[in-house]
Order: structure tokens, then C-alpha cells, then sequence
């Protein structure tokens, strides 16, 4: 986007690139590193480990101490490509099983496991403690170790975990979170955890806190609400003489309701009579034993508490499906390559349509017009009369914009930031340096990105600033620097205000926002200042014809090509978004980057294609102001979005609540301005470099 502004401006571009690629690759690689574990603080959390059964061989091997962190010895591969390289796992080694959010398609707003009434997690020292990153913490994502002890093919029956004394006041939250429909995510060697049925055909990720059963089946007066208390654990794993240890390919969950009946206070090696593993029996969902949300009934004494037990069993089943088939029923009910297919086809009619207009109606009528004011050009009066339509608006079409030409230049350079932090996220997407199923350290390589890009902007905007002829180059510096994060970062503590009000797991911490601030402040900020002094330093940008010292009359024209320039850039995204939006709001998986990366390149064509139509329509009516059409031409394609999403939420979403819908709102807006911003930029910087081309061709004293 730069190398259109000026010639001077391609080397220092090219250079950046390569930088920023190195660092890129260095940082990238440094965010892998999650499987970090803390050290523990004395001895006797190693010591209470190998008691559980862990040989000292494997006790060494496993909590080896490497100073103040340590980490499972790991390859080079899974390093560089996580979840490419598969975990092999010995005999009666004990696996990690993380707890994820609680959350539900009605509300978006989640909950930490942890804050529901269930049983305590392990001790800091006895598992591995999943280290967070900056995207992960900005979503909530807070990957804690379970209640639940699994162990490399050792069948667990029946087996009572702990019993808590659920509050009225948690028993009502309880029961507000069954009736949203929330659901419980953990994971167990990076696979989700997955409620199916091979009967009903259908996999779904989690499993819920509960279910409500309505008056007919329960003979009540009103609907009774049931809690899920007992996970029966289904772990598929391959076993193969090329490789050592057993590879997990599977990882189910039947959750069932049941009141166990106890005497004494529950504790994890207590026997229950409605749980014996000994019989080897499983737990089935019994209507007769349910375990219900409430109190007590009429017959027995009201307490102040509801005494549940929480129990497991875990059944490993040897599974033929190799390791990297394994992801594919999470892939049922998510866009299959067809309809991607249709998305690309769809938009590639349009950038052929908008091709063949340009090509016929451009091209044809310029190279006409060109060719017979040229060859009039050496009669005074015949090239008078030769000037119409947009050649008589040379000696203004340069003139700089009379309004607001600072925060022209601050969206065109912000637009450029963007499109430069895109184009490298998904460049490393493809060579598989980061993950989309990672999706916390998507964003934190976003933002890294965003951040590392801030010279993009300050040279490009700087650029355009000196040659509207203005001044205040530390205003434009700092403006460029602090207007659009700061919006963002405004609307979300607003919104972080609300989430913690209600005790959101996505609510963001103040360190949090404080280590964002020092990231903009010390890193963002001087990049934009490095770009906007080499942007300054350059010589200004050289246009073919002068300006006159009057500017020309413009005829009153209705600005409709800004609401009708975005519908063609929007069209030609509008499937994939559907996609994208899926796999923010539904917790669809999206995995495709080479469609995407397609997507954004018909984009970017749609957007120059549009704004060169428009630019030329708008100086062939003999109006010269271009500079703000050609960047709201295209930037209306974000209205157009913000439209839709606005759709998805009316038709797809079944959202409860006001704080759901402000999250929801607020994220899209967020995403539809930078949406906007970047389109704008793509417009503007088209019809500038198209206006430089027409007019150079011209001989004009």
C-alpha cells in the first residue's frame, strides 16, 4: 500500500517487511511455549505425585526441576507446529484434563469453571499449570487442571470425587444457568471434549450444566430444573508398533444426573451404594433418580444447604482412527470445502463484473479521450474545446481537501496498519507458525502484529499529511498514534466494566489493561514516530499537473456513491463472513486460510475496482473534492457489515439479556470500523495512484 504514495517509499517498505518477518518468526515461535509448568516450592508435591502410582523413573523424567520454570521435554516439531506433532503417552502416566469456560450461545457470557459449585482442582504443585497469554486472558480463557485424575489406559469406575453443600443463592444461579443452556468445555490432549451419538447423528462440543424437564414429563406444576453430576469418560486411543506409548485420538463425555445416596460426609476414596466400581456397572440417566435443583419437597426437613456428590468413570477403548484423522467430527456441522468453494466463486463474478466495466468502460473512453486531447493539443482553441468532462478539472484535482485533511491522512495510515497486521497474520497462518485453534494466541499474534505495524502508519500518514501541505506533523504523529487504539480500548473498558459487574470470566483484569497501555505506549508509539519521521524526511509526492491558484466551481451533486460504492466490496466477503461469524458466536471451527487469504485478495481488488469507478464518475462531473469520496466510497462496506451483523443477531443468535447484546454490538462495531478503515485506505490509495496515471498521460502546460 506505501510503494502507491511515492517512489522513494518502496525500499524502506521492502526492508520492513523482511524485519518485521524475522521478529515475527522469533516471537511466534516463543508463544508456543505454553506447556510451561511452575517449580514447585519444596519437595513434598513431587513426593505426594509418585505416591500416586508414578514410577520414580517417570516421576524424574516428568517433574525434572529447571530452575524457576520447567516443561515436558518436547520436539522441535510440536514447538513450531503445535498440534502437528502428536503426544505419545506410556502406560499409567497421568494426563492432564483442563477445565475451560462455561459458557452458552444465549448469553455470551461466560463463566470460570471454577466458580460453580463443584469439587476443588489439584494442588498448584501436583499438575501441570497452563500458562496464559495476552490473547488468552483478553477472552476469558483460563485453562485450569480438573478435579478429575485420568491415567494412561487404566479404566476408572465408578469413583466419588467430593461432596459440596450447594448455597440457595448458588442453587438459584444454578438453575438460571441451566435454563440459558450453558455448557461445560474441558479438554484432554488438546481435543474438546464431545457429546455424540452415532443413533441421532450429531456431535456437539461440551456438555451442559443440566437439563430442564417441563411439567409433562414430571408431573409437576412447573418445570424442574436437574444437575449433571456424574461425567462417564469415554478415551479413544491408538496403539501402533511405529511409535511408542498410546496416542489419543478421542475424548467423549455422557454426562448423567443421579442422586447418590451416602451416610457420612463424601470424600474421593469414599464408597457410595448407588456407586460401587467394584460391580463394574455404568451410570445411566433413571428418571426415578435424578438429582434435582431444589431444597427439599414437603416430606422432608427444609436445610440450608443442597449436599451433592460429584462422581466419574473413564472407559479407554482402542480406536483403529489415526491421530490425524482426529479432528474430524469436530468438524461436523462446520463449512464444508463446497461451500467455500460457492463463496469464492461468488466472489469472483463480481471482481470479474467490476473487471469488464473498467475494462470497457474505463479503459476504452479514457485511452479515446487521452488520444484526441493529445493530438488537439497544439491548437489553443481546439484543445479548449477538447477539455471537457474530467480534463477540465487538471489544474484542481490535486488541490488538497479543504476539510479535515488531518484525519484524512490518520484513516488512510491506520486503514494501511490494518492491512499490513492482516496480511501478516494470515502469511504465518499458512506456513503454520500459529494456530487458529489456538485462538488466544491468534489474537495475541494479531495485536503483536497490530503493534509492529505502527510504522506502516506513521509513515503513511505522514506522507499524505506533507503532501496536503500542513503543518502540525506532531499532532498528525500523535493522533495517528493514539485515535483508533484508544477508541477501541474506551469502548472496551466500558464494556469490561459491565462484564465484571456480573462476574464474566471474559471480564479483563487491570493488569491486563495496564499491560496493554505499556505495549502501545512503548512499543506502538515510537514505531508510529519512526514511521512519521522517515515519512516527513521523504521528498514530497510528485503529481503530473499544477494546481491553479483559484479553485474551479463544483456542481451540486447528491452524494450517492457512498451508499452505494460499499455494496459490491461487502458483497464479495458476505459468505465468508457468514463463516466468520460462526466461528466467533456458534463455536464453529474455522480452519480454512488459504479461502480467507483468497477472500481478502478479492477484497482489496473489489474496493480498488469500486473506487476507481466512482473517482472517475465523480471528476467527470467536473468535481474535484475526491479526496473524502474515494475513501467513504469503499469505507461504506463497513456500514454494509455492521448491517449484517446486525442480521446474524436477529436470525441467527438467540441472545438473552441486554449484557449479551452490548457484547455482541460492541465487538462487531469494533470489528466493522477496522473493517471500514481498511477498505477506505484500499480506495484511497487506488484513486490516488489511478489519478496520477490519467493525468500524467495528458500534456498539459
Amino acid at each position: 500500500m506505501i510503494t502507491n504514495i511515492g517512489k522513494a517509499s518502496a525500499p524502506r517498505c521492502c526492508n520492513s517487511v523482511k524485519y518485521y518477518l524475522l521478529l515475527l518468526l522469533v516471537l511466534s515461535i516463543s508463544l508456543q511455549q505454553r506447556n510451561y509448568v511452575l517449580a514447585d516450592e519444596d519437595e513434598e508435591d513431587e513426593g505426594e505425585v509418585m505416591k500416586k502410582g508414578t514410577t520414580d523413573v517417570q516421576a524424574k523424567r516428568r517433574y525434572r526441576r529447571r530452575g524457576i520454570l520447567r516443561r515436558k521435554d518436547t520436539s522441535v516439531a510440536s514447538l513450531l507446529f503445535p498440534g502437528v506433532a502428536p503426544e505419545e503417552y506410556a502406560s499409567d502416566d497421568l494426563i492432564p484434563m483442563w477445565v475451560e469456560l462455561v459458557e452458552s450461545k444465549k448469553t455470551q457470557v461466560p463463566f470460570d469453571y471454577y466458580d460453580l459449585p463443584v469439587c476443588p482442582g489439584p494442588s498448584v504443585g501436583a499438575l501441570q499449570r497452563m500458562r496464559k497469554n495476552l490473547g488468552a486472558k483478553l477472552q476469558g480463557y483460563n485453562m485450569k487442571p480438573s478435579p478429575y485424575a485420568i491415567r494412561t489406559l487404566n479404566d476408572i469406575g465408578c469413583t466419588a470425587v467430593c461432596m459440596v453443600k450447594i448455597t440457595p443463592k448458588k442453587l438459584r444461579w444454578l438453575r438460571k444457568l441451566v435454563e440459558r443452556q450453558y455448557r461445560v468445555h474441558v479438554s484432554l490432549d488438546g481435543l474438546p471434549v464431545l457429546m455424540r451419538s452415532k443413533d441421532l447423528n450429531y456431535a456437539v462440543r461440551g456438555y451442559p450444566v443440566g437439563f430442564k424437564a417441563p411439567p409433562s414429563f414430571t408431573g409437576l406444576k412447573q418445570d424442574e430444573y436437574y444437575l449433571y453430576n456424574h461425567l462417564r469418560l469415554t478415551i479413544s486411543y491408538n496403539k501402533d508398533p511405529s511409535f511408542e506409548g498410546s496416542r489419543i485420538v478421542g475424548f467423549d463425555v455422557h454426562p448423567v444426573s443421579i442422586l447418590h445416596e451416602f451416610d457420612d460426609e463424601v470424600k474421593s476414596d469414599s464408597k457410595l451404594e448407588t456407586c460401587d466400581p467394584e460391580k463394574g456397572e455404568k451410570v445411566i440417566n433413571d428418571p426415578s433418580s435424578y438429582l434435582a435443583l431444589r431444597m427439599a419437597d414437603d416430606e422432608t426437613p427444609v436445610k440450608n444447604t443442597l449436599d451433592v456428590v460429584y462422581s466419574y468413570e473413564v472407559e479407554w477403548v482402542k480406536s483403529a482412527l489415526a491421530w490425524s484423522d482426529r479432528w474430524d467430527i469436530y468438524l461436523v456441522g462446520s463449512p464444508d470445502d463446497e461451500v467455500h468453494y460457492f463463496a469464492i466463486v461468488n466472489s469472483l463474478m463480481i471482481v470479474i463484473f467490476l473487471s469488464g466495466s473498467i475494462a470497457t468502460v474505463l479503459l476504452r473512453t479514457l485511452r479515446k479521450d487521452i488520444t484526441a486531447y493529445n493530438e488537439l493539443a497544439n491548437s489553443i482553441e481546439d484543445a479548449e474545446e477538447a477539455q471537457t468532462g474530467w480534463k477540465l478539472v487538471h489544474g484542481d484535482v490535486f488541490r488538497p481537501p479543504k476539510d479535515y485533511a488531518l484525519f484524512l491522512s490518520v484513516a488512510v495510515g491506520t486503514g494501511a496498519q490494518l492491512g499490513m497486521a492482516v496480511s501478516l497474520t494470515i502469511l504465518l497462518a499458512l506456513l503454520r507458525v500459529i494456530n487458529f485453534m489456538n485462538k488466544g494466541q491468534a489474537l495475541t499474534t494479531i495485536i503483536v502484529l497490530y503493534v509492529l505495524s505502527g510504522s506502516v502508519a506513521g509513515y503513511t500518514s505522514s506522507r499524505l499529511y506533507k503532501f496536503f501541505e500542513a503543518q502540525s506533523w506532531k499532532q498528525n504523529t500523535v493522533i495517528t498514534a493514539a485515535a483508533f487504539p484508544g477508541l477501541l480500548v474506551v469502548m472496551f473498558i466500558c464494556l469490561d466494566v459491565f462484564l465484571a459487574l456480573a462476574g464474566a470470566a471474559t471480564a479483563v483484569s487491570i493488569w491486563t489493561i495496564i499491560a496493554l497501555f505499556l505495549l502501545w505506549l512503548c512499543v506502538s508509539t515510537p514505531l508510529v514516530f519512526v514511521g512519521s519521521y522517515f515519512g516527513f524526511r521523504a521528498p514530497k509526492i510528485e503529481v503530473p499537473t499544477k494546481t491553479n491558484q483559484i479553485s474551479r466551481f463544483i456542481p451540486d451533486a447528491p452524494p450517492y456513491s457512498m451508499v452505494l460504492g460499499g455494496i459490491l466490496p461487502f458483497g464479495s466477503v458476505c459468505i465468508e463472513m457468514f463463516f466468520i461469524l460462526g466461528a466467533l458466536w456458534l463455536h464453529q471451527i474455522y480452519y480454512v486460510v488459504g479461502f480467507l487469504l483468497l477472500v481478502i485478495i478479492i477484497l482489496v481488488i473489489s474496493c480498488a475496482e469500486v473506487g476507481i469507478m466512482m473517482c472517475y464518475m465523480q471528476l467527470s462531473a467536473e468535481d474535484h473534492q475526491w479526496w473524502w469520496r474515494s475513501f467513504l466510497n469503499t469505507a461504506s462496506a463497513g456500514g454494509y457489515l455492521f448491517l449484517y451483523c446486525l442480521w446474524f443477531l436477529s436470525t441467527k443468535l438467540d441472545l438473552v439479556g441486554f449484557l449479551p447484546i452490548l457484547v455482541y454490538l460492541t465487538y462487531m462495531s469494533m470489528l466493522s470500523l477496522a473493517f471500514a478503515l481498511f477498505c477506505g485506505s484500499v480506495g484511497f490509495l487506488s484513486c490516488f495512484t489511478f489519478n496520477k496515471m490519467i493525468y500524467g498521460a495528458l500534456k498539459v502546460d
